[in-house]
């Protein structure tokens, strides 16, 4: 039986012959490639009809290769409206860009730059030293350095500082972050062995003064940023494990992973610590990330002790792990924001989180009415996200929608997704939530069309 369905199978010969792909090939598409994603689909058929499938005819296996051919062509990633509420978050890119770094991005992107020349001299310059010296004025750092993420800021500082060596580390903060990644596995791939201490909830500086021998290399603190311990808790301060390393000759590294240049307790939440109050605090080097609080493109930013940088910049990782043109050449006009104090206006992420309930629910009040009867205004609140203060929240003004009508909210979750342009929305209680705070103002009318086209249904067609 499954013989005579696979002998059924069309030729490669079949489905090259075909209108779809014939169309393809006279697009100007390469032979070779489109034979070959033939040969994948009709391979692909064979495993399911041995599955019990029957066997698809030669057109329908062209118009299957059409189609995937096709979707291939299309811009990716593809740009959404964000109405989850949550402003950075990591499956839709975190931080977006103010417009200026997009620009700069842009025109880093355009033909040759001074990426590592230095004009005057004509010799080779630096690709560090542009974001170092902003770095050094907005954070009181000696000097830094700017790789390709977070994690590999501190893979590389851990290696140039430590490797072949110990890292002390609190049994508490020895986690896990995202994508299933963990600090210790980190610390391995680094060279460095991982000394941990104290408890998974208490911890004190003489565990650390205890911990400290001839192989410590450094004490490491990881900033808990996706969790909270609560309950009978200890942690010493910074300045109390500085002052240990400090006695003993050992630099202090501080991963702070979120990079908040600003104050994040002004807007009625958790203060996030700052990497110039890490540094204040006693820390040699820290670490944190380009795309979450900072608000620029993704990157690992170490900053500290002139004499670590200059280990990490001659480390054979800081090749492998450094950033590109594009990525610096955003990342400058980010932090220029910081420098010019214009960053709460500038740069995405603060708009959003100092956004007004008073301005969110008037957004949300003329979004409402332009969707209908259908959509009402409730509280909420909205969170940061990738990793920074995971227990505190803003209160908004959300935007429900009655999703009955087209037959539940993950149905229309899903029309929402499916729509030009896809909304992702949240579902809470039952319900479709538009959180106004994670969609730019100049795009509100095209959120409530996207939501009236989802609530359509044949009737109303």
């Amino acid at each position: 039986m499954v013989e005579n369905a696979l002998r059924n199978l069309p030729a490669v010969s079949d489905v090259l012959a075909q209108p779809a792909v014939a169309a393809l090939l006279a697009e100007g598409y390469r032979q070779d490639i489109i034979t070959s994603a033939v040969r994948e689909r009709i391979a692909e058929a064979r495993a399911a009809v041995v599955d019990g499938t029957a066997p698809p005819t030669a057109e329908e296996v062209a118009r299957d290769v059409a189609k995937a051919t096709q979707q291939s062509e299309a811009d990716w990633p593809v740009h959404v409206l964000n109405a989850t509420g949550v402003i950075l978050h990591t499956n839709l890119g975190r931080a977006p860009l103010s417009p200026e770094s997009i620009r700069a991005a842009a025109a880093a992107s355009e033909g040759y730059s001074t990426l590592e020349l230095d004009l005057e001299d004509g010799k080779r310059g630096s690709r560090y030293g542009a974001v170092a010296r902003l770095l050094r004025q907005l954070t009181g750092a000696e000097d830094a350095i700017a790789v390709n993420n977070n994690a590999g800021a501190m893979l590389l500082g851990l290696a140039a500082v430590a490797a072949g060596r110990e890292v002390i580390v609190s049994r508490g903060e020895a986690s896990e972050i995202g994508g299933g990644f963990r600090i210790p596995d980190v610390l391995v791939q680094s060279g460095a062995r991982l000394v941990e201490v104290g408890t998974v909830n208490r911890t004190y500086a003489t565990d650390y003064e205890r911990a400290v021998t001839e192989q410590t290399a450094a004490l490491l603190v990881v900033h808990r940023s996706n969790f909270r311990v609560t309950g009978f808790t200890h942690e010493p301060s910074l300045v109390d494990i500085a002052a240990v390393g400090t006695a003993h000759g050992v630099p202090l590294l501080h991963d702070l992973g979120s990079g908040a240049l600003l104050d994040t307790a002004q807007f009625g939440i958790g203060h996030e610590t700052m990497p110039q109050e890490s540094l204040a605090a006693g820390a040699d080097l820290v670490f944190f990330s380009g795309d979450k609080l900072l608000g620029g493109p993704q990157a690992g930013l170490a900053a500290g002790r002139a004499d670590l940088v200059a280990a990490l910049r001659a480390h054979p990782l800081a090749r492998a792990l450094r950033a590109d043109k594009l990525t610096l050449a955003a990342l400058h006009r980010t932090l220029l924001h910081y420098i010019r104090g214009d960053a709460m206006q500038q740069i995405p992420v603060w708009r959003m989180i100092s956004a007004s309930q008073e301005e969110l629910s008037e957004r949300a009040r003329v979004v409402a009415e332009r969707i209908g009867d259908r959509a009402t205004i409730v509280d909420g609140s909205s969170r940061l996200g990738g990793g920074s203060l995971p227990t505190d929240e803003l209160p908004s003004r959300l935007v429900s929608i009655d999703a009955s009508s087209v037959g539940g909210p993950d149905e229309l979750a899903r029309r929402l997704r499916a729509g030009s342009p896809p909304v992702v929305a949240r579902i809470e209680d039952e319900r479709v939530l538009l959180d106004l705070r994670t969609i730019p103002s100049e795009r509100d009318a095209e959120l409530a069309r996207a939501a009236s086209a989802a609530l359509a249904t044949a009737a109303d067609a």
